[in-house]
């Protein structure tokens, strides 16, 4: 970290130039935020290389696969198209591994390799499987935000969520048009994106903020980008800066409040006990941004024993577009040592509320033939409550 900081603050000064051994010292980061959590001081160190990403983006452009990526991000219904087309070719290039909803290329592609672990599509999104409005008979209601890979990928997340609110009488709303929170394009630097996202969403949650209880978030790299993220990303447009403050009181990680407002925990306590072991990982931007990792320990504990592994805080990898294509090698030695971390416990199923840690997390596994399954606490709860 403190390299960076020197880095950084030479920038600052106008003492070092954007070349491209610039370019790739500033694309190394994790953006982990653990120099931030760990600093005395607090330094920004993550919000300030990101501005600096953006600075790169404007001079080195972003590569043709990101803007695509990036563009999908903008356009929900496009990418529903592509998603649907994707689900239905997806066997002509791709191994499927439905235990782990997880698919393999079957050849070398331009950015990913063969031997490469990804999430499958599923059939239909999230958003598409179930209508805007759904009463359980309660007095409470409360709206999901969805994240992409739950709402493309790993669908079983939101159908889990919903059976969970239905056991506790609370109405469910799923906004159909909500946006990508931005966070892929934050990490990258395509700040327009981020801006246009960002708006549109602070925009539609105004709408029906005050007719619900909470924003509930299953993601927690979306629920950090959208109560955390968005006020730094507005830090010089004072307007939106206000109306995303205005909005962060209601947004929770969805085991934060289910933990913390609901009796979830009692009813889990009724129910059986799994003979499953889990280790928690705690993703980066659940425990060191938002100080979530005692909540979803405590749901999953009720029915599942937890052996946590050695070092549960430790950056799984992940680290964003850039560190998942060009400098996927970065992600592959960060991968490795968690991967070890969860065989060493001798868990059945490691879980994480972050779907991108679960793609990382998958492939580490994959690689070193761990055989543990990854799952969404949001799964478990649901599978407790189920029996």
């Amino acid at each position: 970290p403190r390299g960076f900081i020197d880095l950084l603050g030479a920038y600052e000064r106008g003492q070092l130039e954007l070349d491209k051994n610039a370019k790739a010292i500033f694309e190394s980061c994790f953006l982990c935020t653990n120099c931030t959590d760990v600093c005395p001081k607090a330094l920004p160190t993550d919000m300030v290389i990101e501005q600096v990403r953006a600075d790169l983006a404007d001079k080195f452009g972003i590569a043709w696969f990101k803007r695509a990526f990036f563009y999908l991000l903008r356009h929900r219904t496009t990418m529903d198209i592509l998603f649907k087309l994707g689900y239905v070719f997806q066997t002509c290039g791709f191994k499927i591994k439905d235990s782990i909803n997880s698919m393999q290329p079957r050849f070398n592609l331009p950015i990913i390799k063969k031997d490469r672990l990804l999430p499958a599509m599923g059939k239909t999104s999230f958003l598409n499987s179930y209508p805007e409005n759904i009463p359980n008979g309660g007095k409470r209601r409360v709206a999901i935000f969805i994240g992409c890979l739950a709402n493309y990928n790993y669908t079983e997340i939101g159908k889990g969520l919903l059976e969970i609110l239905e056991a506790l009488h609370v109405d469910a709303f799923i906004p159909k048009k909500q946006l990508c929170c931005g966070a892929p394009a934050y990490f990258t630097g395509d700040f327009a994106t981020v801006d246009h996202n960002a708006k549109k969403n602070i925009v539609y949650f105004e709408s029906f903020i005050d007719e619900v209880e909470a924003i509930i978030i299953p993601e927690a790299t979306c629920s950090a980008m959208i109560k955390i993220d968005y006020e730094h990303f507005f830090h010089d447009q004072p307007e939106w800066l206000e109306r995303a403050r205005a909005l962060k009181g209601k947004i929770f990680m969805a085991t934060e409040w289910l933990e913390q407002k609901t009796e979830l925990k009692a009813l889990l306590a009724s129910k059986g006990r799994s003979d499953l072991t889990v280790t928690y990982h705690d993703p980066c931007h659940a425990r060191k941004m938002q100080g979530v990792y005692k909540e979803p320990r405590a749901l999953v504990g009720q029915n599942y024993t937890i052996t946590e592994m050695s070092d549960p805080n430790a950056c799984c990898g992940f680290g964003g577009v850039t560190m998942q294509t060009e400098n996927f090698h970065f992600a592959q030695a960060a991968g490795k040592p968690k991967a070890a971390m969860i065989a060493k416990t001798g868990a059945q199923i490691v879980t994480a509320e972050c779907s991108a840690c679960r793609m990382q997390i998958n492939n580490s596994m994959n690689e070193a033939n761990v055989d543990v399954v990854f799952k969404n606490p949001i799964e478990l709860i649901a599978e407790a409550l189920r029996k």
